[in-house]
């Protein structure tokens, strides 16, 4: 007759890495959002820059393939990173998986080889910390590229505007207006 008091604690084993499972899950529905985002990004850039005039030198046209061109560069590198978080999440939930079901296995081998459910612990929750760290990366150079591109609007907004201040001043001592 089977031990029910161990057979519950077997279990209770078994289902202890079922929370950073549930952790790793969450990480890779974060980073499949995060990996849309960049992809619809990227698709945005991309009808920007052909919708550019190919023979038009003018300040305002170079500024912008230069942006686009920046942008694109962190914009494969965020891809990048995104890739191996998302990987290594898939990789973390594999292992702590694995760990899981060895819990059961060494159990029914008496104990013996019980190193084998903590490694694969181990392993998936490193692979779990490194895929965090992967992400405070592509978030922080998100950041930094979001603020390099607001720069860029700034000074189209500033020259817009020095633009339009020209446009809207009249000249002085009544130089050039009609009168009645």
């Amino acid at each position: 007759m089977p031990d029910f008091l161990t057979a519950g604690g077997i279990l209770a084993e078994m289902i202890t890495p079922a929370v950073l499972i549930s952790a790793s899950g969450t990480m890779v529905l974060s980073t499949s959002n995060r990996l849309g985002r960049v992809v619809d990004r990227i698709r945005v850039l991309a009808e920007a820059a052909e919708q550019l005039p190919d023979d038009s030198d003018t300040e305002e046209i170079v500024e912008k393939r230069v942006q686009i061109a920046e942008q694109v560069v962190w914009l494969s590198i965020r891809l990048g990173l995104l890739q191996t978080a998302i990987i290594t999440f898939y990789v973390a939930i594999g292992l702590l998986v694995s760990s899981s079901v060895t819990v059961g296995l060494s159990a029914s081998m008496n104990g013996q080889m019980s190193w084998i459910p903590v490694g694969f612990g181990l392993i998936g929750a490193v692979a779990l910390l490194f895929g965090s760290v992967t992400l405070v990366r592509e978030a922080r150079m998100s950041v930094w590229s979001t603020r390099h591109e607001l720069e860029h609007i700034r000074k189209v907004v500033d020259r817009k505007t020095r633009v339009r201040q020209a446009q809207n001043e009249k000249p002085e001592g009544g130089q050039g207006e009609t009168g009645t």
